[in-house]
């Protein structure tokens, strides 16, 4: 059966060959291979009929790699793998992000890549003495237990042209049992004060450590309750900062990852009274494998504004590093 589109129409109560259970359970508790296998199942298509439909997206994919996928003896990881998912979910007829939400964070590769190599909440941070004293202060021990699947940032800059409001959405899925608690890391210039955490939900403020020499803050963001293995959460909050004490940050925010995240928006938000005249994404990409601080040459790329004075950018499958927008404003 299929729809008006010519995609097959998923039955989702369908069990597997493995007999683990209906595609609906498996889409939401994983693993993704077998995630993967039932809806291949439910939706009748031959790998290389799927190849074929994945083709006329412009997608290159071989059948020897969905077969490793849906096994399990590989996963995608890189950013075009990632792409050719989302056109997969979308010919299979899986909800979007449905199949690629079970990933988790990338696994590490080569013998020598171990847990005790992980790097550091703090590397990515200039001030990273700094950031470890606040860190020390507070509980960090979910941090590995989570995936990043989402975030989206939304910057709100006033007419002065300093930066008034932050608002967080993110969508997070534990890797393992327990996780209760999101690390977040705030750090500011130019500014007397350090924000306001508000507008918080599915999620309660626990310990904040602040060092208002530095003006940086570490808040432990709680749960309502410890996440299970492949439980997914979606958690907002907004930092704001009072009246006449937004920090012009060096017309720039910029979002740091130590950890990948599969997809990442950040939008800032003009005052039309006052409107940049440049605006560019950039990116600096840090490698496992190098110290903190040798990542690659920062890449750039122009945007455009909207009619409601803002601009946004996308990353996919990102990290570790640092995502970012700066602006320049017209010379007065």
């Amino acid at each position: 059966m299929t729809t008006a589109a010519g995609r097959p129409t998923l039955t989702v109560d369908d069990s597997d060959s493995t007999g683990h259970g209906s595609l609906t359970q498996l889409l939401t508790t994983g693993p993704f291979p077998e995630a993967l296998r039932a809806a291949i199942k439910a939706s009748r298509l031959s790998l290389d009929r799927i190849q074929h439909r994945l083709a006329l997206r412009g997608v290159t994919i071989s059948v020897a790699t969905l077969s490793y996928w849906q096994s399990g003896r590989r996963r995608p990881e890189r950013p075009e793998s990632l792409e050719a998912l989302r056109h997969l979910e979308s010919v299979l007829g899986v909800p979007q992000s449905g199949l690629s939400a079970l990933l988790g964070p990338p696994r590490p590769r080569g013998r020598r890549c171990r847990p005790t190599t992980m790097m550091p909440i703090d590397a990515l941070w200039a001030r990273r003495e700094r950031v470890a004293n606040l860190l020390s202060k507070v509980d960090t021990s979910s941090d590995l237990k989570l995936g990043r699947i989402s975030q989206h940032d939304r910057i709100e800059i006033s007419a002065d042209g300093g930066q008034k409001s932050v608002w967080v959405r993110q969508i997070l899925r534990a890797e393992q049992d327990g996780p209760d608690r999101w690390a977040l890391v705030f750090e500011t210039e130019e500014s007397d004060v350090l924000p306001e955490i508000v507008n918080v939900r599915n999620c309660h403020l626990g310990r904040i450590a602040r060092d208002h020499e530095a003006n940086i803050m570490v808040a432990e963001m709680m749960f309502e309750r410890p996440l299970t293995r492949g439980e997914t959460l979606i958690m907002e909050y907004q930092l704001v900062f009072p009246e006449g004490h937004a920090p012009k940050g060096n017309n720039t925010f910029a979002r740091k990852f130590r950890l990948p995240v599969r997809e990442y928006v950040i939008e800032v938000r003009f005052d039309e009274a006052n409107l940049p005249s440049r605006v560019q994404q950039y990116t600096r990409v840090q490698q496992y494998s190098v110290p903190a601080g040798d990542e690659t040459p920062s890449r750039r790329r122009n945007l455009t504004l909207d009619s409601g004075g803002g601009v946004h950018a996308v990353a996919l499958g990102f990290g570790p590093g640092v995502f970012g927008i700066r602006w320049e404003w017209p010379n007065r």
